[in-house]
């Protein structure tokens, strides 16, 4: 999901049965706050626009094409998607990026594009093992020194598609590379927490909630505010209490 900051008021339209429940309500959501908000497809290849069901054929489905689209086409749906959203006469050129499970690790590869200045990667999967599309061997933890906006991390701390090791993983490969960013785990959130469904017995509102605050502050201080360059953060801390 990308997202654009708007120097114009902004109109929602509905998505129709092209994104699930929760994918829209999430859309709307940061629309509601005069953000330009694109959801590309990211099965386009493989099936019509209408969305995967949450159950067990449109997971094994989801999952099937995961693997069999290549990393490439995924970084020029991203890139195509930028290109379109900073065209528009009611774009002021700053982009966002934000998204669930593969989408988290896609907003996670959007920020490699240099005009994405914030991403929230929710539950982001298969970064940590480096297992998305063809051949299952992407390169987005090789890429982090790519990333020059700012990344908020979410991963629920009982998370099991992302384990702790693999979380701690990310955490040190971003750490060293110098990225700016945050990283937080909720004590009892499990991985797609913030699906606003009852489907797998996952949702946490009130967690949910506070993650959604952390992506307004994020893309109001980055998208929307003008602060100008900003200054210090590179200084050595002093040491003082």
């Amino acid at each position: 999901m990308l997202i654009a900051e708007s120097h114009q008021d902004v109109k929602t339209s509905d998505g129709g049965e092209m994104l699930t429940g929760p994918v829209q309500r999430f859309a709307r959501q940061i629309a509601s706050h005069g953000y330009i908000v694109a959801a590309p497809s990211s099965y386009h290849e493989f099936t019509g626009p209408a969305a995967l069901a949450y159950d067990t054929a449109g997971t094994d489905s989801g999952n099937a094409w995961k693997v069999a689209k290549k990393v490439s086409a995924y970084d020029e749906d991203a890139t195509l998607s930028v290109d379109c959203l900073v065209k528009l006469d009611t774009c002021n050129g700053r982009i966002g990026a934000t998204g669930m499970c593969l989408g988290g690790h896609l907003a996670f590869r959007c920020a490699f594009d240099r005009r994405v200045r914030a991403a929230v990667c929710y539950f982001a999967t298969d970064v940590h093992s480096q297992t998305l599309g063809e051949g299952e061997k992407d390169d987005s933890l090789e890429r982090v020194e790519d990333i020059k906006g700012e990344l908020i991390m979410i991963f629920g701390k009982r998370d099991n598609h992302v384990p702790p090791a693999g979380r701690d993983l990310i955490r040190k490969t971003l750490h060293e590379a110098g990225t700016t960013f945050s990283f937080y785990e909720p004590a009892w959130a499990q991985h797609a927490f913030i699906r606003d469904e009852l489907s797998k017995g996952r949702y946490d509102p009130a967690i949910a909630g506070i993650c959604f605050q952390m992506l307004l502050e994020l893309f109001g201080r980055t998208l929307t505010s003008e602060l100008g360059p900003r200054e210090g953060g590179d200084e050595e801390v002093e040491d003082v209490c």
